[in-house]
């Protein structure tokens, strides 16, 4: 039996506001194995984006976080800023829902890659990043990558700029993925591309999913086990072809038959 790579015990975020204390994530438990897929299913202002940050050690500056949240062992909220960002990037990657979150329209997408394998040691000196950043574009489906490399943010589709993101998230060799939404704005086509990639990550390389969506046609697709939340709480957990054929909480019946094709 595996030990799982992240888990989450008692996770609970809140957020100061003049009116009061908003309880954003409430005793979250969760387990992830690694090489495995975790789907946070639910509706705007569910808790599951949340939650993604506070694994990424992002849940927002006035944020109280208590808990733990356990990555390979090491309780991430026992982590300063220094030992976390040696951690993010590097061993947790992260794909947001807006490609443009993560790349930095003032650069061209091979720079912006050797940048991050020359600060996380992941190659040995400048030429042999740049050297590798054509082949990290080709390993997540870029077409001319040399191209793309010299390309800015803005010269590139949506689902490019999509891939260039996930190549950045990848580029350390991660042990998990934490994907934000991350196909929310592409069309039908190009959103089936970029979970197949991120599925064929999984396979090749093991990498872990945390993966968040409003969308139970992603989380089908994306397999593995979901968790759906509601208020802030996970209110079911199960493998994705049992929830999503036999959902066992009302709220996830409800879920499952306002978007019927999820069924599929």
């Amino acid at each position: 039996m595996s030990v799982p790579l992240l888990q989450a015990h008692e996770l609970t975020v809140r957020h100061p506001n003049p009116g009061g204390t908003v309880l954003a994530a409430d005793r979250i438990c969760l387990s992830l194995d690694p090489g495995d897929a975790l789907v946070l299913l639910g509706e705007s202002g569910s808790g599951k984006t949340t939650v993604a940050r506070a694994v990424l050690g992002l849940p927002g500056r006035s944020a109280r976080v208590t808990g733990r949240i356990l990555f390979d062992g090491t309780d991430l909220l026992g982590l300063d800023e220094r030992a976390l960002s040696r951690i993010r990037g590097r061993r947790i990657g992260y794909v947001p829902q807006d490609p443009t979150a993560s790349l930095d329209p003032l650069r061209r997408i091979g720079p912006q890659l050797t940048e991050l394998l020359r600060r996380h040691g992941s190659a040995d000196g400048r030429r042999a990043a740049r050297a590798a950043v054509p082949g990290l574009l080709e390993s997540v489906g870029v077409p001319d990558p040399d191209r793309v490399a010299r390309s800015f943010p803005h010269e590139l589709s949506g689902g490019l700029r999509q891939r260039a993101a996930i190549a950045l998230a990848i580029s350390c060799g991660p042990e998990l993925l934490v994907a934000d939404e991350p196909t929310t704005a592409l069309d039908a086509l190009v959103q089936a591309q970029v979970l197949e990639l991120l599925a064929r990550l999984r396979r090749e390389r093991g990498i872990a999913l945390l993966l968040v969506t409003h969308d139970l046609g992603v989380a089908r697709r994306t397999g593995g086990r979901i968790a759906v939340m509601q208020d802030g709480r996970i209110v079911e957990t199960g493998p994705a072809e049992r929830l999503l054929s036999a959902p066992g909480h009302p709220f996830t019946a409800a879920l499952v038959a306002a978007q019927p094709g999820a069924r599929r």
